[in-house]
């Protein structure tokens, strides 16, 4: 199984909170959908052997696009790669591009899987993370889209600061609003909810407001309580918590994303897109003028790092770790050898003895006590300086 990633870089004004790659200026979409396309042929010849299971359109807001440009990229990825017969093929979408004639529109189209961006529920934060959409797009398009999608995931953030954050009261009333908002997306019947905490990046307008003490910091015992109500509730639910961020109900993982977690082979396509084979990681220039350049030239834009036994010890620790599926010791030993294994079992010693990893199987997990600090401890048990 292998996918190809298609990043469209550009949205209608930028969240405060993002630090992904994209543009708010729309003139270069055109020469842009034409770029994707060719570098889409430019590739054919990396998947030869490999069958195209997943076509994931990211950004940035994929949205933004005509459903006529994105049918012009699904035509593209089926004339120059095998494409299996009944391929998830996602659109990541905003909640104001999604009217009901355009849902129609697109439940016409090859795309089979919507993934929304609604992040809240609530005014307040949608203004704060200053979100193209409001509350009332954000209801109305999953009642729309839910009438002609049948796959469909949404994305929520937790861990979003309040002013009055500071006191026991306050932490409750944050608490009780994190559930409005679950128990919201759990009435439109919706198979799949993405969630993440907020997280405050350096470049972004968010750093600046907290900087500039306009918006609170966010706290990291908000996000990790927010984070306990999120995994309950959605498994009493009948939600799986198949990765860190991610939950499904049986049958609706995301196949794309399930196979980066796997280890997959998958291309990525665009500025900034991120392609892996096992072997070698590569990204494409995270600049649409250079990007466009490039392939003008016929040259693909993009850097390429071998990969070194390391490197892919620490990719398959960090993955292993997020996913329901752990990582597997016996793969260790037998894929990276007994010094990478001693090593891990030394490492994660101290948190087998404080309930926060455990063993089954031979299986190494977070434990639910431990899932929140799944990525500090991770990157604990890195190896290393041993090359």
């Amino acid at each position: 199984m292998s996918g190809i990633y298609i990043h469209i870089p550009f949205c209608k004004q930028a969240c405060h909170y993002c630090d992904f790659h994209f543009s708010t200026s729309m003139k270069k979409k055109d020469e842009m959908v034409l770029a994707l396309s060719k570098e889409i042929q430019m590739r054919k010849s990396e998947f030869k052997n490999e069958v195209v299971e997943t076509i994931y359109f990211g950004g940035g807001t994929p949205s933004v696009l005509t459903t006529q440009e994105i049918q012009f990229l699904i035509d593209a990825v089926y004339e120059n790669f095998e494409v299996a017969e009944n391929p998830e093929i996602t659109l990541e979408a905003n909640p104001d591009d999604l009217s009901k004639e355009r849902i129609i529109e697109l439940s016409k189209s090859p795309i089979n899987r919507l993934s929304i961006g609604i992040q809240s529920f609530f005014e307040e934060d949608l203004m704060m993370m200053n979100r193209a959409h409001n509350s009332v797009e954000a209801k109305k398009c999953l009642e729309e889209a839910t009438k002609y999608f049948d796959n469909i995931s949404l994305d929520l953030i937790y861990g979003i600061p309040d002013s009055s954050q500071n006191s026991e009261q306050a932490q409750q009333i944050s608490n009780e609003k994190w559930k409005l908002n679950i128990e919201t997306a759990l009435s439109f019947g919706i198979p799949h909810i993405s969630s993440y905490a907020l997280t405050v990046e350096p470049k972004t307008a968010l750093n600046k407001l907290i900087q500039t003490g306009k918006i609170a910091q966010p706290k990291d015992e908000v996000a990790e309580e927010h984070f306990r109500i999120l995994v309950e509730t959605l498994e009493n639910n009948d939600f799986i918590h198949y990765e860190l961020s991610n939950f499904g109900k049986e049958n609706y993982f995301s196949k794309n994303n399930s196979a980066y977690w796997l280890g997959k082979k998958y291309i990525g396509i665009g500025p900034s897109a991120h392609s892996y084979d096992g072997i070698s990681r590569s990204w494409n220039v995270s600049n649409n003028s250079m990007y466009l350049k490039s392939l003008e030239e016929n040259k693909l834009p993009n850097e390429i790092e071998i990969l070194s036994k390391s490197d892919r010890y620490n990719e398959y620790i960090m993955t292993g770790l997020r996913t329901i599926w752990g990582v597997s010791l016996d793969r260790i030993e037998d894929e990276f050898g007994s010094d990478y294994l001693d090593y891990l079992q030394k490492q994660s010693l101290k948190y087998l003895n404080n309930n926060l990893l455990s063993i089954e199987n031979n299986i190494l997990k977070p434990t639910r006590k431990g899932k929140f600090l799944t990525d500090g401890i991770a990157s604990d048990l890195f190896y290393l300086n041993l090359e």
